[in-house]
């Protein structure tokens, strides 16, 4: 079961207040742990509120690297194992 659990609201010298976003889960190691991922934060300033997300740039980079390998893989098969209709030569 997933859960958004919100931090104690916090002031800055600016005078703008956060308040954390968390979201809480079953973690890997067994239903009984609970993993916190940070989600974001609302920020209040001057009246008005605004919504940061929390940007996992470790996955965002992962998926790019797996894309650039298997696109990598693809093109070395295409040039290794290419048709041989274009070696044949009508006589």
């Amino acid at each position: 079961m997933e859960m958004r659990v919100y931090g104690e609201p916090y002031e800055t010298a600016k005078g703008a207040t956060i308040i954390t976003v968390a979201r809480l889960g079953g973690s890997r190691f067994g239903p009984r742990d609970v993993a916190a991922v940070p989600v974001g934060v609302f920020v209040i300033h001057d009246g008005a509120v605004t919504w940061k997300p929390a940007v996992d740039e470790t996955r965002i980079a992962l998926m790019a690297v797996s894309i650039g390998l298997a696109s990598a893989v693809l093109a070395t098969l295409a040039v290794l194992r290419r048709p041989p209709w274009p070696d044949l030569s009508r006589r």
